[in-house]
Parts: structure tokens; sequence; C-alpha cells
């Protein structure tokens, strides 16, 4: 399948764009491309190929813009000129597809010129927002291809048990895709029978990670976001509604765990033109507040959706908010969206990728499945693994690996030798005993020479407490694919703390570094592991626990105070 490369002409300019192309490695500009030289044409293949690379499989072109960023434009006759030459280097040394996007006019003293773009990978998607406001009918008007009747039936497809399908109401994590073809066009279930179909057809996926809105699910919605590490975060939120219920804390989770978030206004169908701006106005308040401070960008064109969809990926710590106003049922500004998705570049370059490649396998086992004529099969994400690799899992309720051998894996459904890091897939092992296994294990390569974790320290900040701490606290603790309640101890250092967890029911496999999240009813934080206490701290046996606990029991009443701005979006 060739690389796909797509095009796109606009008609407005912006100063934001301008800044916009100076910083971002994946865009490049050319004044014009008119008759070029022989060695001009292999150097013109020889940037693209290398921007491709740095892209990973798309990389956006502006002709008509000098070096230092000014939009000069071209007339007619270079454009059309330029063009073909790009066509030529693309099919002719690159193997690669080209879509023109948008073209924009510049006024100048002279004849008045135009200036194109061109816009040169499965990225992960976690869906987020109150029950009932629109998300998994979204989900499956985008990927189904047909528009709901009113009533969920779009939804109905994504359901996995039959509580959610009486209910209307999602309760465990889902999985659709959505694809792009080398031209830009949508791929989905319209004209595809399967998933198989999709994956073959498309150059670009988008995999959506539908999650739980119901305040009772948010264990599961928060493991979704620490297990499955989404690149990029929709927030829906009914234009009927606003924001209620959990949008507000879905909101702050996903700043927490900093994963780029942008926003959808659904059923917009059912309000007046009245309500949706109020609730658009009132979510640019909550974006601009302290401890947000994002820029809201409403999108209203297809101009908007190109420039906010490269404004968002390549802005500093991703302060561009886009929102899109939609409808699932008269399907208004449904292509916004997908022209947004379409353009929307992945988050790691080619360098870092090349990094992951490098390192030892490490596959978290997210799912555990038994398959007929299969075996056990588990799912999850992971650096770099091949079909044959032995591996061990764990760890054990008593602290063990266990060897094991990959069988073969499938990504999307469809059948692969050797997957690259930051996929998600699942793996056949065969024979391998599935009552050994569970949610939070992982596999790893035999030369890491794993180590199990009972305590470790972490420094923390709290998003939201209404209480005073007491040392032995419990909390339900999420690092990764990791979820279990730990017991924390507490020591101050100014306005933020370290802790000390312990897990209380099995040891787990942790890394230095890894973003932490806890809970414990309306208590929330984050913050990141410093520390793994060593195998001889590690396991306390529970008397001598005890025992320390009433020595100490006169300085456990310990009152932290952390920074105000922290409970401003949860």
């Amino acid at each position: 399948m060739q690389t796909p490369v797509k095009i796109e002409v606009q008609h407005f300019f912006t100063d934001i764009f301008m800044y916009l192309m100076a910083y971002s490695s994946s865009f490049f500009t050319q004044l014009k491309l008119v008759n070029p030289t022989q060695y001009r044409f292999e150097h013109l293949a020889t940037q693209l190929k290398w921007r491709l690379q740095e892209g990973r499989g798309e990389a956006v072109y502006q002709i008509g813009v000098e070096d230092n960023g000014l939009l000069v434009g071209l007339t007619e006759e270079d454009m059309k000129a330029s063009l073909k030459t790009l066509h030529s280097v693309t099919l002719c040394r690159v193997g690669a597809d080209i879509t023109l996007l948008r073209e924009r006019e510049v006024d100048c003293d002279r004849a008045r010129r135009k200036i194109a773009e061109v816009l040169f990978l499965d990225l992960r998607v976690a869906v987020l927002g109150n029950v009932d406001s629109g998300k998994s009918t979204l989900l499956g008007v985008l990927t189904q291809g047909e528009l709901d009747n009113g009533r969920g039936r779009a939804r109905l497809n994504l359901f996995r048990h039959l509580h959610e399908i009486q209910t209307g109401r999602t309760s465990s994590i889902s999985f659709e895709i959505l694809g792009f073809n080398s031209k830009g066009e949508v791929v989905n279930y319209s004209d595809s029978r399967t998933a198989e179909e999709i994956c073959e057809s498309s150059s670009k996926m988008i995999t959506f990670i539908d999650l739980a809105g119901h305040y009772k699910y948010l264990k599961t919605t928060i493991f979704g976001l620490t297990s499955y590490c989404p690149d990029f975060a929709m927030l829906v939120v009914g234009a009927n509604t606003g924001i209620a219920g959990t949008t507000r804390e879905h909101l702050g989770l996903a700043m927490a765990l900093k994963v780029p978030i942008f926003i959808v206004v659904s059923k917009v169908d059912l309000c007046g033109k009245s309500t949706v701006e109020k609730t658009v106005r009132h979510l640019e308040r909550v974006l601009k507040q302290p401890g947000c401070n994002k820029v809201p960008m409403v999108v209203s064109n297809p101009d908007d959706a190109v420039t906010a969809a490269q404004q968002f990926a390549q802005s500093s710590r991703y302060i561009v908010t886009p929102i899109f106003t939609l409808s699932s049922v008269s399907g208004e500004n449904l292509n916004l969206l997908k022209v947004f998705f379409n353009i929307l570049p992945p988050l790691s370059n080619s360098k870092e990728q090349e990094e992951l490649m490098q390192q030892l396998t490490e596959f978290q086992v997210d799912e555990i499945y038994s398959v007929p004529d299969v075996g056990t099969v588990v799912g999850g994400t992971l650096g770099v693994c091949r079909e044959g690799d032995r591996l061990v899992v764990g760890p054990t309720d008593d602290g063990r690996f266990l060897r094991l051998k990959v069988c073969s894996i499938h990504r999307n459904r469809s059948g692969c030798r050797v997957l690259r890091a930051g996929q998600a897939a699942t793996l056949a092992l065969g024979n391998f005993d599935r009552s050994l296994l569970r949610k939070g294990m992982v596999m790893v390569s035999p030369k890491m020479n794993p180590t199990i974790c009972w305590q470790f320290e972490a420094a923390i900040v709290l998003l939201f407490h209404a209480k005073t701490f007491r040392r032995g606290f419990q909390v339900t603790v999420h690092v990764g694919n990791v979820r279990q309640t730990a017991t924390m101890n507490k020591r101050l250092t100014g306005e933020r703390a370290v802790v000390c967890f312990r897990f209380l029911k099995h040891p787990e496999y942790l890394r230095v570094g890894a973003k932490l999240l806890f809970r414990e009813g309306v208590t929330k934080g984050i913050g990141h592991v410093t520390h793994l206490l060593s195998s001889t701290q590690n396991h306390v046996p529970d008397q001598n626990r005890n025992q320390n606990h009433n020595q100490r029991s006169s300085t456990l009443d310990l009152e932290i105070h952390f920074p105000a701005e922290f409970s401003v979006c949860v």
C-alpha cells in the first residue's frame, strides 16, 4: 500500500498558522517548484522521504511560503506547475499518494496569488463524557457510516453486554476503528464487511476507546485512560445538558494524565442555536480557568478543522483545545470531525519511535480470553514483539514470573508477525494456563530480570480532597495497567507530599517514573513513582506491620496542604 500524502487548499491568512509552521518538524515549505533541475528533483525526493519518516507516514507540504514563514503565494500558472512537480516526486520517487486539502488566497500588491498546502499509523482516542452525552452513538455513526435514528440505534453494535443494550449506558471498555485511505477518504463498515478489510484498505487508523460515563464505573474509565495509553482524548458534552455529571471529572483526569484533549458538543439538533452557544461559552470559561489554562478554538468550517488539527498537535503543552458542535442524527458538522481525524498527526516522531524500538519487550496484559482451537489469548500494549518470542509473565500472587511462548499475534483482528512499540495487539499463548494470568501483569523479555514490588514511594499532588489524611489510609492505585488497593504513609515536603504506598493483595511490576493516579471516594490525586523499595523492604509481615503501626500512633494525624489550583478542574 502506498504512503498517504494529503493536500489541502485554504483561503484565509492567520498569524497563528505561520507560527505553527515555524515550529513543526512535520511541516515544511517551498516557495515554488516550477521546472526543477534533475538535481533539484532528487533533492526534493530525498527531503520528502525524510519528512515522511519523521512524521511516521504523514507530512504537510506548503507551497507558496518562503523559508522564513512569509506567505507570498503563487500565480495560477506557477501553482499548477508546482503541484505537477510534487505529483511527479511523490509517485515516481517516493511511492506516496497526494490529496489536495485546501487552498487560500493571499492579498498582496501584485496579482492575486494562491497558497496550496500538502498533507502527507494508528492513533488511539479515548472517548470521555457524562452518561447520556452521546459518546457511543457518535462512535457508531463514525464507524458504521449511518446516521442515528434519534433513539440510539447507531450505538447498539458497540455494546458488549445485554444490560448495556437495555439501559443504553456503557459499563465496559469497547473498541471501534475508523480508517482513512491514502486519498483521505473514510473507510468504515459502510463499505467494508470486517475489521480486516478496513485495515487492508486504510493507510491511517483511528482506534476509539469507548469509556463509561456513569460515576458507578469510574474505576473502569480510569483503567482505560491509564492502561491503554491513548494518544488523545475526545470529551463529548451534550448540548442540551452542558457540563454536568462526570464531565468535569473526566476533563480533570485527562489533564492530570497529560492526555491532549478536544471537545465535541453533541445533540445540537435537540437545542436551539442560543442553547448551543451557551454551552460552548460555558466550556470556554472552564477551559480558560486557572488550572486548565487552555485556549479554546471553535471549529465551524473545514478550514478551521485543518488549522485546529495542526495547532492542536503542535502547540506547546497542547494548550489549544478544538471544540466541535455536531449532531449524530442530522449529520451536521460530522464532516469537520472526520477532516480533523484525517489530518491529526501522531504525537511521537520517528526518532522517539526508533528509541522505543531498541528497548526490550514489555507487554501490559489488559484483557484475557480463551479462544477455541487457539488457547489463551492476552491483549494489551507493548514494546517490540515478534511471533515465536519467548517471554516471562508475572508477577503471580506469590511473586513469580512464568515462562511462555508467543504463538501468534493479531492487531486490529488481522494477523501480523512483528509489532512496534506502543501498538495494541492480542497475543495467542497456546496451552498456557489461563488461571495463572490476571489483568495488571506484564510480559517482558527474560533479559530484563524483572523484579516484584510490594512497596514504592511516589511524589503526589492532590486534585481534590475533603478530609485530613492519616497514615494507613487506603486508596485504589492506578499505575499503567495496574489497579489495586494500597495503603498510604505520608511525609510532607513543602506543599507536595512524598508518599509510601503498599499493595494489599499481591505484588506488582512497576517502573520508576511511571504516572500514578489514586482515588477513594471524592479524594483523587496524581503523581509519579520515584523509588521502588528493595525486596528486603517490600514484604512486611502483617504482624510486624501492625506492631509498627501501634508504636507510631502518636504521629499519625498529619494534615496536608496542597496548592488550590489543582482542585479547579475536578
